[in-house]
């Protein structure tokens, strides 16, 4: 800092934009190893509460290492199985939604020329076509071993991260000659994340729930696939509530009718104004001192940096750099900025007491 006190303010500025730029570029060309990394960083710090739970009742460390993996390995494959079985399903049934679908788009383009727009009855199904979802459908199974092989990396990962755990507050203390403050901003980080991420897994299965609940009463086909969607899309901020929606909504159009649709769609809605809304806030309190504005840009920048895994990990990731930030007092104004609301006196409040005190000493004289 005493070489950057020598430049004016608008080089300073220009030198921290200039590395910022350095260490972003580098992030995006190491995504593709960084992302299972900080994936399994992130199930570590969930695990470790389980793991120490398991030590206080008397479990060696190699016992609970091995109940954690096993349990994870579990979901893992229960997950993978069902997803797959659905999509194979869903794609053996698309011809079937197809013919529907096309029916349903030329019905829908007509009504558009009725009310004045030409041209609709050709522009609508090529703006909605079928086809595209039968492309996707067959990329993701085509690549499901791709997908296999990446989540036992991210659990061997795991495995790993948290048989250094012990032993790792005592390197970090003898790396970086952190103090009882950077102990404590560590602690407030992982305290932090742990309980958003545990909040997050309890009300993203509770969403997933509700959905399949809701497309069981309503006769949707493969309510399981689209509540496994609910529950990794519910960690998504700002726009996972309303893209989990979409595919279970059309299908129930192209399945069943317009009014089963809208009332899987007013479904959705309630479920997640309820949980996202209601419980979760009252659950997670304050939460992690992030601005609405602050989570949306952070989805987007995390999104482009790391791609997928960046944006379900977009709310941990950006607590991580508030705190970071907040540690120095050169980078504590970007904290604030990225941080919560901050509440001040109202100014004529403020005033009346300036008066009252100017009084009070015009008195005294």
């Amino acid at each position: 800092m005493n070489a950057l006190a020598s430049f004016s303010p608008p080089a300073r500025g220009l030198i921290v934009a200039g590395a910022f730029a350095l260490v972003v570029t580098l992030l995006e060309a190491a995504a593709p190893l960084l992302s299972p990394i900080l994936l399994a960083i992130f199930i570590a710090i969930i695990a470790i509460p389980a793991i120490n739970w398991m030590r206080r009742k008397g479990a060696p460390k190699w016992l609970a290492l091995v109940v954690v993996a096993f349990v994870l390995l579990d979901i893992g494959s229960l997950l993978a199985l069902l997803t797959t079985g659905a999509l194979e399903g869903f794609r053996e049934s698309l011809p079937t939604y197809q013919e529907r679908f096309m029916l349903l788009s030329q019905q829908f383009g007509g009504w558009m020329e009725g009310i004045g727009v030409e041209n609709s009855t050709a522009a609508v199904p090529d703006l909605m076509d079928p086809n595209q979802v039968m492309n996707t459908v067959q990329r993701l199974l085509s690549n499901a071993s791709g997908i296999f092989a990446t989540g036992l990396l991210v659990l061997l990962t795991v495995i790993f991260i948290l048989m250094e755990v012990p032993t790792m507050p005592a390197k970090l203390k003898a790396a970086f000659h952190l103090t009882e403050d950077g102990n404590a901003r560590l602690r407030r980080l992982l305290d932090n994340i742990n309980r958003y991420m545990r909040i997050k897994v309890l009300t993203s299965l509770a969403t997933a729930c509700c959905v399949w609940l809701l497309l069981t009463f309503f006769g949707v086909d493969f309510a399981a696939l689209w509540a496994v969607l609910a529950f990794f899309l519910n960690f998504l901020p700002v726009i996972g509530n309303l893209l989990m929606m979409i595919p279970a909504v059309l299908l129930a159009l192209v399945q069943i009718d317009l009014a089963t649709a809208l009332l899987v769609a007013a479904g959705y809605l309630v479920i997640n104004t309820a949980i996202g809304n209601v419980i979760e806030p009252r659950i997670m309190g304050k939460g992690l001192g992030i601005s609405t504005l602050a989570v949306f840009i952070a989805l987007l920048f995390w999104g482009w940096l790391f791609g997928t895994v960046g944006m379900f990990l977009a709310v941990p990731l950006t607590t991580a750099l508030i705190i970071a930030l907040d540690a120095s007092p050169h980078t504590r104004p970007l904290a604030i900025l990225l941080g919560p609301e901050i509440k001040e006196l109202p100014e004529p409040i403020v005033a009346a007491e300036t008066n009252e005190d100017t009084s009070q000493s015009d008195e005294r004289e």
